[in-house]
């Protein structure tokens, strides 16, 4: 029987005084929208973004976020903890979210694999599933999965992944040291990682190879189209009247796919938009903030959801 760690927490008399704080005031106007998708944020890793994933998601609201696995890298964390208080606001801002009144639903990801076993049950008013199925506001039918299913070599050769997995965490942290010294020199965040992986003829094909797999398991069972995450790489492409959905990830590219009110989606690419710089600091999600703050304009009715446990 699925347990919503929010009643557990009002049962208890201790839901956490930071979920009913009103946001700090924000230096741009919030950006709405029916719903946004974000995957691969890596928590539990050095290479994670999550000052800039702290910083889009304070500046949008939506009906539905789906959260597209490899939220939390379980495989790093396994070898070596290490958990900023900037993964924590992470946390702290999809809960809140979730609070609010957002419909969060959670498809764990290869990375992510120990929360598959509590597929169907809610936390703290987090859905968690293995897929889900979408209905755009125009009326679409989209598959939702995280996409390592459809992945040959996490599939089969789940070695290899590991040890690529080891290879890519050393372009990671080459990554942010590059940074490290731009940020010196006053420059914006610029991925050398995803720069690289563009320009290798073998990623090249693997990323294709990806995509042609999950836009044919879609046109199999029926779908209109499918968004996943998995590989890095955010991308939205026709194969054969499926449309295929890629979100990308909050390690390399950050970026997320976002579905207007008439149901059309596209690519944020916060980097671009942000000049690679956040907003400045704001107080922590769970620290005091100053009351009177003007309620946000109720969102349109949600478009019809669906979840597969």
């Amino acid at each position: 029987m699925a347990k919503d760690v929010d009643a557990l927490f009002e049962m208890a008399g201790k839901i956490p005084e930071w979920l009913d704080l009103p946001d700090p005031k924000g230096f741009r106007p919030k950006r709405k929208y029916e719903t946004i998708w974000i995957s691969d944020v890596h928590l539990g890793t050095r290479g994670c973004n999550a000052d800039m994933l702290v910083d889009f998601l304070r500046s949008v609201e939506c009906r539905t976020l789906y959260l597209v696995g490899d939220i939390v890298d379980g495989w790093r964390l396994r070898k070596n903890w290490y958990w900023p208080d900037a993964h924590n606001e992470v946390i702290r801002r999809i809960l809140k979210m979730a609070h609010r009144g957002t419909r969060v639903v959670f498809i764990a990801g290869n990375h992510d694999e120990m929360l598959r076993d509590y597929a169907g049950l809610t936390f703290g008013g987090v859905e968690l599933v293995m897929e889900a199925i979408h209905e755009t506001r125009d009326g679409r039918r989209l598959l939702v999965t995280h996409g390592d299913a459809y992945d040959g070599v996490v599939l089969y050769h789940k070695w290899l992944a590991y040890l690529g997995d080891q290879a890519y965490g050393l372009l990671l942290r080459a990554n942010i040291v590059f940074n490290a010294v731009r940020r010196r020199l006053k420059m914006p965040y610029w991925s050398l990682s995803a720069y690289m992986k563009k320009r290798v003829k073998n990623a090249v094909a693997y990323i294709s190879s990806f995509e042609e797999a999950v836009a044919s398991e879609a046109t199999q069972r029926g779908f209109d189209g499918v968004v996943c995450g998995h590989i890095h790489c955010a991308e939205i492409r026709e194969f054969g009247g499926i449309t295929y959905y890629n979100d990308g990830d909050w390690v390399e590219s950050c970026t997320a796919l976002v579905e207007d009110f008439t149901g059309a989606i596209s690519i944020v690419d916060w980097v671009a938009e942000t000049g690679g710089r956040t907003a400045p600091a704001a107080a922590p999600e769970h620290a005091p903030q100053g009351a009177g703050q003007p309620t946000p304009a109720p969102l349109p009715a949600p478009a019809a959801t669906g979840a597969l446990a």
